[in-house]
């Protein structure tokens, strides 16, 4: 068959030097290159934009407003795209009404299974979801788990209704909901709570919505009265909080508490539902097992009429067995799986479809894997090509790198030093090429020939969280040490939740989001913006508030957003630029003021390489060359930290903490985006870190980062409740000698 291609031509995108391209179709192509170069550009802001952008156009005029808008990438032409599916490492939301059973779609299946076989019959198969009214239990609308009043926390006894005895602040004295509680006349404003009898006490917290006469001056009203604990139930319990804005989450949470649901104890079904079983099962039963144990259950049904649908099952619990992820279990929420964790539940519920002729989109899937399973997620992206569609990666990782029909290497360096191909072709002529890929695909990295004595010890003891079982280890201080292990073993719970919680003062450098406002950016992250907006009102002589975006000096038309948000009104609002300052957020008049011949319009345009030239200025040079340090130099000073991904969020927190001395630094997948090339210059300030009496500990899978180990600790053997126990501990050089070591048999090799 002839070999097709999807034509890109002149792409200008970003850093992108007018690239032109030929991507094979049905065929697994990797990019590759150091961040910064131009691979995401070409991919995601080129051809997943463009095939988005055409795909909506379909939509009708009411139907597009729904939809996120994408403008024409800046490209000559781009020719013979397909659909495209972009599966990145964003964590996936839903709230409590999401599992991973529901999102790949097992749990329909189960839940036709039960409809068809289950004994006593119940009937249709929607009846058997836990989001299906006729289905849920009724006490806690299918959650499983049932949010209370926390009353120690809601009230304080000793005091009485005049003297703040409510602690919620929506009852605080002189409040409206206080004064309304008062106006009822029903209970005594002086009277202590501890005094107050049962009855009272009943109608305070728990009593009907009813009416009650009062006067407000000369005029009689009715005012609804309802227990204080209903009302906060109604108005926060029962609706999902995780749907309310992250201000209302902070300040109600302190006064709940959570605990199983009485009446269902967690399996979040009615009891008619949970009668109904398949070899002593219930669906619950089933959903809350790991996936090998299920595995093992739905073999044993015999049942003629569910033979296809253990057949559809068992194919799809073992794509989760294949891309490392038998540790979870069906009823497993999708808001408490990492990044890497949700990629990989996306891929499952990608192999199920019955698309073909799909471009698939992957942002480097390695990440959170350990070297064992990479073998057997490459197995599944080569299964997608073979179901005939288009893969296309972004891929740091050698061994995911090997499996790629044809791969493209961006270059040469970061930033205005990148935006070219430096090399297209096979993996085996990338191995003899001089691109930075191709030298640092053949190089190995010897271990480490001297370790660091510790000064002391931070002790974990009878660790139990998760599916930790019942451990304790040693953590050295004044050393760097390394946590490995497989997916789920269970490093994250012991170092992030057990040891974190333990040292407080822990610096936790990990991916998730910094500063979610677009008006914060990595100049006003890492306070070189005060000292800019300094060095720019004493070269003019005029205040320091004008050269702020946020303040004085922000164009009047965009409020110094830089683009101008229009309401359709029942329509959504649309984002363009604004017309008065073209985008640069500032007034005419400040733009006018320069320091060293630049506005601060220009210096916020720099990126940190060209922002390093520029300044001369002692406190932001340190601050640039911490962010150059961590390899950042092509991010723009005045680039909205919301369009960082998760690898560069976390390198700007390293950044900024750099400086520090004497503490403990927690670091989760420091690799994570880096090139082969890059994580050399991460070592080195790491091991800058530790030189300058810092403890550091990095949950790591990458082979180079744990070469360059003091002290390993590596957990396993396997992920989940085959996990949680401490495989190894000691040198990297002694890692190579245990025979139980998972990380040792990679090392060896």
């Amino acid at each position: 068959m002839l070999q097709e291609y999807i034509e890109i031509r002149g792409a200008r995108e970003n850093n992108l030097k007018n690239v032109s391209l030929r991507i094979p179709k049905r065929k697994i192509t990797i990019f590759t290159g150091v961040s910064g170069s131009g691979k995401s550009s070409i991919v995601f802001d080129t051809i997943a934009t463009e095939s988005q952008r055409l795909l909506n156009e379909n939509f009708s005029m009411f139907v597009r407003n729904f939809l996120p808008k994408y403008s024409q990438p800046d490209a000559d032409a781009i020719e013979n795209l397909g659909m495209s599916i972009v599966v990145d490492q964003k964590r996936m939301g839903g709230g409590s009404h999401s599992t991973v059973g529901t999102i790949t779609d097992i749990n329909t299946i189960l839940r036709l299974m039960f409809s068809r076989t289950g004994q006593p019959h119940v009937g249709p198969s929607n009846v058997f979801g836990f989001n299906d009214p006729q289905g849920m239990c009724p006490n806690c609308n299918g959650l499983g788990r049932k949010l209370d009043v926390d009353l120690d926390k809601f009230l304080d006894k000793s005091k009485s209704l005049n003297e703040g005895a409510i602690l919620f602040p929506e009852y605080a004295v002189d409040s409206w909901g206080w004064s309304n509680l008062i106006n009822t006349g029903l209970f005594d404003p002086d009277k202590k709570l501890s005094k107050y009898s049962e009855k009272e006490m009943n109608a305070l917290l728990y009593n009907e919505p009813i009416k009650v006469k009062t006067k407000l001056g000369a005029k009689d009203f009715n005012l609804t009265f309802e227990g204080i604990v209903n009302r906060f139930t109604n108005k926060y319990i029962k609706r999902d909080l995780k749907t309310m804005s992250d201000r209302t989450q902070k300040s109600v949470e302190p006064y709940m508490t959570m605990g199983p649901c009485s009446e269902c104890k967690g399996a979040r079904l009615n009891q008619t539902i949970l009668k109904c079983k398949i070899n002593a099962y219930n669906i619950a039963d089933l959903t809350s097992m790991e996936i090998p144990e299920l595995i093992e259950a739905v073999k044993k049904i015999k049942e003629p009429a569910a033979e296809p649908l253990v057949k559809a099952l068992l194919e799809r619990l073992q794509h989760l067995v294949d891309i490392g992820l038998e540790y979870l279990s069906l009823s497993r929420e999708t808001d408490t799986l990492s990044g890497g964790e949700s990629q990989r539940v996306k891929i499952v519920k990608h192999l199920g479809s019955s698309l073909t002729d799909v471009i698939y989109i992957f942002d480097e899937p390695s990440v959170g894997l350990h070297p064992r399973d990479i073998h057997r997620m490459n197995e599944l992206l080569q299964k997608l090509r073979d179901k005939g569609n288009t893969v296309i990666v972004v891929e740091h990782d050698p061994d995911v790198i090997k499996v790629a029909d044809h791969v493209i290497d961006v270059g040469p360096h970061a930033g205005p030093q990148g935006g070219e191909i430096v090399y297209e072709g096979s993996y085996a002529k990338l191995l003899k090429v001089d691109t930075l890929t191709g030298r640092h695909m053949q190089q190995s990295v010897p271990l480490k020939d001297s370790f660091r004595t510790p000064k002391g010890k931070l002790p974990i003891k009878d660790a139990k969280v998760n599916n930790l079982q019942n451990i304790s280890v040693d953590i050295p201080m004044g050393v760097l040490t390394v946590v490995t292990g497989v997916a789920g073993s269970g490093k994250s719970s012991l170092i992030n939740e057990v040891f974190s919680q333990q040292n407080p003062d822990a610096i936790v450098i990990d991916q998730s989001a910094v500063g979610v406002s677009s008006r914060s950016n990595p100049a006003t992250y890492t306070g070189i913006m005060d000292d800019v907006r300094k060095a720019f009102a004493s070269a003019n002589k005029v205040q320091a508030s004008l050269f702020s975006f946020n303040s004085k000096g922000a164009c009047e038309n965009c409020q110094g957003l830089g683009v101008v948000y229009t309401d359709l009104s029942f329509f959504e609002s649309v984002k363009s630029p604004c017309e008065i300052c073209g985008g640069k957020r500032f007034k005419d008049e400040v733009l006018a003021y320069k320091l060293n011949g630049k506005s601060i319009s220009d210096v916020l345009a720099m990126n940190v390489g060209q922002a390093l030239e520029y300044f001369e200025i002692k406190e932001v040079l340190r601050k640039l060359q911490a962010m150059s340090d961590v390899r950042l130099d092509y991010l723009s000073l005045g680039q909205p930290l919301s369009t960082l991904s998760g690898g560069e969020c976390q390198r700007i927190k390293l950044a900024s903490e750099l400086h520090k001395k004497g503490s403990i630094y927690i670091m989760d997948e420091p690799t994570t985006g880096l090139h082969m090339s890059d994580i050399g210059h991460l070592m080195q300030v790491i091991n800058r870190l530790v030189d300058t009496g810092n403890t550091v500990i990095v949950i790591e899978h990458n082979l180079h980062v744990i070469k360059n180990a003091d002290w390993i600790i590596d957990m396993g053997p396997e992920g989940g409740s085959k996990g949680g126990k401490i495989m190894f501990e000691g040198t990297p050089r002694e890692i190579l000698s245990a025979k139980h070591s998972l990380t040792g048999a990679y090392l060896r090799n």
